[in-house]
Parts: C-alpha cells; structure tokens; sequence
C-alpha cells in the first residue's frame, strides 16, 4: 500500500472518529435529564388570548422571564386561526400586555412600559403595525374598553388624593435635617398586599379620543370604580362599584351603575345586599349580564348570573340550577345566551347559557397560567362568529393558545417544547378517596419521579392549596415537578372548602376551618401509601397561605411526617384579623364575630393552640412584605416552636408579598428552601 493511500486510509479513520464523536456529543446533550431550578427562567406560557372580531386571527400576550434581571417579561404576539404565521407583534425585554381589538378589527390598544418605567396605553394600526402612545399619566390606566364606534376609549384609572394630617410639624431651622415626617393613618384599610401602605386617592373612570389628546375625568366620588363598559349607543357607562358610606366594613356588597356621558349622572340599577359585578351589554343594546349573589355572610357563596334591562329593570337569576361558579362573561352574537368559564372538579371549561338557564360546556382543557402551584385559571374570548380563543393547559405543560369551534379545537402553540423536548417530567394521575371523618369524596392527584419504578420506595410529599377558597386542578405546576424530578412522589388535593364542587363542599368548613380538612387529608396519604411505592419512613408535608394553615395545624395533630415547611400562613387568628388587609372581610365572613367577641373559637382555631404537641421539624417561609398573612405570624410560630424546643428555621423572602414569586427568583429561592429542609431529615437510602 503506498503511502498516499495509506495517509488517506489514516485520514478516513480520524475524520470518522471525529463525526462519531461529535455526533455523540450533539446526542448527549439532548438525552434527556430531570428539570433543574434554573428551567424556570426558561418557562414561557401563553395569557390573555383576543381573537378579532371576524375570528380570522388571534393576539396573545407570549410570557418569559430574564435570567439576568430576575424579571417576569411579555410581548404581544399574532396568529392566524388555522395556526399559520404565528409571529411576534412587539418585541423586547419589557412588559406588553392588556391586547384589545377595536370593533371593526382595524386596531389595537395595549399596554406597555417599552420607553420607559412608566405604563402607557398605545395604539396600532393593524394594516401598517405602527404605533403611538395615547397616555402618559403618572398612573397606569386600568381597565380599558372601546366604544362601539371605535372613537373613543373608557378607561379606569387612581386619582392620588392629598394625604390628611392632624399632625402639624413645626418649622425646621434653615438647614436642618430632619427625618421624614410622621404618617398619619385614620382609614380601616390602610395597606394592601403587593401594595403597601396605600396612598390617598380612589379609582376612577376616564374617557380618551384614540385621537390622542388630553383623558377626561367623568367620576370624581370618594370610592372605587369598577371597568366601565359602553351602552350600545355610547351615550352612557356600566360599572360596578360599592358606594356603601361603610364600604369598608361592608366590603362584599357592590352595585351596577350606569353613567349617562351628558349629564354625568350615576343611577344604581341594582339595589341587593351582595355583590353585583361585571356588567356587560348584550348585542342589541336592551339587556345588561352581571355577575352577583344575595349575601349571606358565608366563607364561600356561588357566583351567579343575572340579566336585567339597561335600565335596571326586571332582574332575574338564569344560572340557579348550575352549582358553579360562573365568571368571565361574554354574550353570543345573537344575544340569545351568553359564553362563560368554570371550574369543575379541577377542570376550567367554557359553556353556554340560554337565557332560561340551560347549559351546555362547549370548551374543555383551560388552564396553565400558574406556573408555580396547579391552581385552576383559564382565559378565554369569543368571535361575532363563536370561535374560541383560549389559554390551553394540563399536567404536562403551562398554558398555550387554543382554538376551538362548532368543528372542533385544536392547538396552536408549544411556546415551552424547546425546553421539555430535552427535560424529563413527573407523570400526573388523578385519584379520589374518601374522607375518614364523614365518607365524602375527595379528588387528588399524584405526581411521580421521571423514570418512576412502582416496584421502588420513594420519598413523599402532601402539598396543599391555599384560600382556603380556591382549588388545584390538572395544570401544570413548576413547583410541584421540581419536587417530582428530586425524586419525591407528591400529592395535591381539594380537600373539603375548596371550590369547584358546589356550593355544599365549599361551606363544609364555614367558620369550621382548619378542623375536618385535616381527616380529608390524612385519608388521601393513606391511599397513596396503599399504593405500595411510598417510602412511609419518608413522608414531608409543605403548603402556602391557606395551606400554611393546614401545614401548621397538621404538625400539631400528628407526627407522622419527618419534616414540614409552612409557608406564609395564618398561626394565631386573632392577630391575622388584626393585621391582615381585609379584617373587615376576615372577621365578618370567615368568623361571623370580632375577636374579643370569641376568643376561644378564635384560638381553637389557631394552630398557635395546639405548638406544644409539636415534634416535627417545622421550617416557616414568608415573603418580607406579604400584608396578606403578615411575616409576625410566621415569627410567632418560630418562636414559640424554639422556646419548646422543636427544631425549626425561618426562611424570609426580601421584596415578597403575599405570592412570593413577584420575581422568578423567588419561586427558585422557595423551592430550594423547601428541597434543602426535606432533605436534611430524609433518611438515607
């Protein structure tokens, strides 16, 4: 063989071990591997989808987070029905959101910090996609809708008021330096979470020319507005608000108004004690559809739907034999019934009501706009011709944008797959048990490791939902797979009191709360453990808010779990009504007394109550600035847990309110701390 030849042999050989080479590298980094915390920043979801009037084409805001400086990002993007040319309508690392179409479907309103710090409303002009702002207010402008002959904008927006002082300070010497003068505090609500400590002024409603120009104030009344909507012949507003002189301590009983726009006149058109919400007009302009229900003082009361004339006459319930709760109400083109969205035993699905009350669910599989916890949440719109725009959702994905209609529905985007083509996660399966205190039905889900094998023991984790008024579902949770790919089984559940299975299940714990939910959640860890892949040496129990409640008061009833993290709970509810914003609401509703009215059934429900029968390690975590359950009730429990001697930590969240992930980061931080406090007591394998 000469030596060209073999050169060239020697040649073939390296140059194929080089392709297998890098072919092997280019396959190893696609074998796919557990999620890591850091995925989370690179989770996108889909949100407020707007389908144009004609249902040719759909707007939805596209979700993402920047790694860099810890934000929760949007921009708008644009799709046709059949799910071709699906492209970016704006672009950059800022906030777009709050798209809206005009009537005739020429144009768009939105909202958006892309020039500055400040929130503005703009304009695009759909056939050239240019763009100009409409405001710049020192506030954002809230709830914005069009009139019908696209003229004209009405929008609601915060009015500051001057602060009023008793407090009269007198002058400083020229130069001196003096602190910051007191604040002086004399209104029942006075902070807000994720707001602070509120600043004077109230919320009102404004009219704008999409000409441009300056917004024009039509309310100027000491209380808050709700979204004004147009009257089909844009010659007045609808609107809820609540108008009580005692507003703050009525805080549940709200009216629809109307607001004639040439005489500024406001005239009630319902008059109930409840909550009226949500007006919206049907086509032809006679008929008005709110939300509402006839107050009872109850923790939980199903949200029902109403129709009355415009002029508030002839008021009636059509939803009184469905036992959900109805919201996000939008009238047929034909004005013969009207489109909503409800839960049902974790589901959130679209239906159709006539104006005599029948239902039909038209739309299945809403969800995915909670990346932290498997909360149910949904949106929807609706064409002039029944096509569905909506956010899709389940256990395997955070929420893209569907389509449906009489043919069918379909999805139209996979916004995470470039991320989970490559990640390996938990497989969800629903399960029902019945409770051990009085037989009912509870549904759970149950979350294995990727690559789970029954044959083995794995660790295991109850987490539980917060309100107590509210419920989990089949959606996807980033929390709840992050505890799946450490390798812990999880189960979630709707224990009794949450919503989405009637008015009857929810008020099981009315002014009975925590008490038998504690029954409802044991029995569902014994039926996974009858599974037989349950490590039962192993068990961790974690939730937050409500299930914070639930966390603490289960440490107190029972040792059978080998760690607990309570996060951001209610520990003594005498200082929780006191502190919390909402006392009016807490007290009223979730207690029917004061306090010093019942202190003992206020301790008995406390799980302050039961500290001394603690024996598991219990770690608290609590954003620094949740007003909802303040931090001092998470320190109270850490204290009294070191002074009897329980191993406990406190983990705090800078710059957190009452949702802790307010920043990426703090989700991640959440995470980490709940991992890091399991994995300190769980037994070797």
């Amino acid at each position: 063989m000469g030596l060209f030849q073999t050169k060239f042999n020697t040649m073939k050989v390296i140059t194929k071990t080089l392709f297998l080479l890098l072919f092997s590298i280019t396959v190893s980094a696609q074998v796919s591997s557990n999620l890591e915390l850091t995925d989370i920043f690179n989770m996108e979801y889909v949100s407020d989808p707007q389908i144009s009037p004609d249902g040719s084409k759909i707007i939805y805001v596209r979700n993402f987070k920047d790694i860099m400086t810890d934000k929760n990002l949007s921009n708008l993007w644009i799709i046709n029905y059949d799910g071709s040319q699906n492209r970016p309508l704006t672009t950059g690392n800022q906030n777009d959101y709050y798209p809206r179409w005009s009537h005739d479907g020429k144009k768009i309103i939105f909202k958006s910090n892309k020039e500055d710090s400040k929130m503005k409303l703009y304009l695009m002009w759909m056939d050239t996609k240019e763009i100009a702002p409409l405001t710049n207010t020192p506030k954002s402008p809230g709830a914005v809708s069009w009139s019908h002959d696209d003229r004209y904008l009405a929008f609601t927006m915060f009015v500051p008021e001057a602060e009023k002082s008793i407090v009269k300070m007198p002058a400083k010497p020229e130069g001196a330096k003096w602190n910051t003068p007191p604040t002086y505090i004399d209104k029942l609500n006075y902070r807000g979470d994720g707001q602070g400590y509120i600043k004077g002024g109230h919320t009102q409603i404004f009219t704008l020319s999409i000409d441009g120009g300056t917004p024009k104030q039509l309310t100027t009344t000491a209380f808050d507005h709700g979204a004004p909507v147009w009257a089909k012949n844009d010659k007045a507003l609808y609107f809820s608000a609540n108008f009580n002189p005692d507003e703050a301590f009525e805080p549940a009983n709200s009216e629809v108004y109307k607001l004639d726009l040439s005489t500024a006149e406001v005239t009630p058109l319902t008059s109930r004690y409840g909550p009226d919400n949500s007006p919206t007009v049907s086509p032809d302009g006679k008929l008005i559809a709110y939300t509402g229900k006839d107050d009872k003082l109850q923790g939980y009361e199903i949200t029902n739907l109403y129709v009355m004339n415009t002029d508030g006459s002839n008021p009636r319930l059509i939803s009184g034999d469905f036992d959900r709760d109805i919201a996000n109400v939008q009238w047929s083109n034909d004005g013969k019934g009207l489109y909503f969205q409800y839960d049902t035993e974790g589901a959130t699905k679209i239906g159709h009501i006539t104006l005599n009350g029948k239902v039909t669910t038209l739309v299945e599989g809403l969800g995915g706009l909670s990346l932290g916890r498997p909360y149910n949440a949904g949106d929807f719109t609706v064409s002039n011709n029944s096509k569905f725009a909506y956010t899709l959702g389940n256990t395997e994905h955070p929420s893209d944008l569907g389509a449906a209609d009489k043919k069918g529905s379909k999805r139209l985007t996979f916004v995470n797959d470039d991320l989970f083509s490559f990640r390996d996660l938990g497989k969800t399966e629903e399960i029902w048990w019945e409770s051990s205190y009085d037989q009912k039905k509870i549904q759970g889900w149950v979350v294995t490791p990727p690559n789970f094998d029954p044959s083995k023991k794995y660790p295991f984790i109850l987490e539980i939902h917060g309100g107590p008024f509210t419920s989990y579902g089949s959606v996807y949770s980033a929390e709840i797979q992050a505890y799946a790919a450490a390798g812990y089984v999880v189960l979630y559940s709707n224990p009794r009191g949450s919503t989405s299975y009637g008015a009857e299940f929810g008020n099981l714990i009315h002014h009975d709360y925590p008490n038998h939910d504690y029954e409802d959640l044991m029995s569902g860890v014994d039926a996974v453990i009858e599974k037989g892949f349950i490590d039962t040496n192993n068990l961790f129990v974690t939730g937050g808010s409500g299930g914070g409640v639930l966390t603490a008061w289960i440490v107190g009833k029972t040792d059978r779990f080998k760690a607990a993290v309570v996060a951001k709970p209610v520990i003594n509810w005498t200082s929780f009504v006191l502190y919390a914003d909402g006392a009016a609401f807490f007290s009223k509703y979730w207690f029917g007394k004061k306090p010093w009215e019942d202190p003992e059934n206020y301790f008995r429900r406390s799980p302050l109550m039961y500290v001394a029968n603690v024996t598991t390690p219990t770690m608290l975590l609590t954003g620094e600035e949740d007003y909802r359950t303040p931090i001092a009730e998470s320190e109270q429990f850490y204290t009294a847990l070191k002074l009897e001697g329980v191993e406990t930590a406190m983990v705090r969240i800078p710059g957190a309110g009452h949702g802790i992930a307010n920043r990426p980061s703090n989700l991640v931080a959440k995470i980490a701390s709940v991992l890091a406090w399991f994995e300190k007591y769980k037994d070797a394998e």
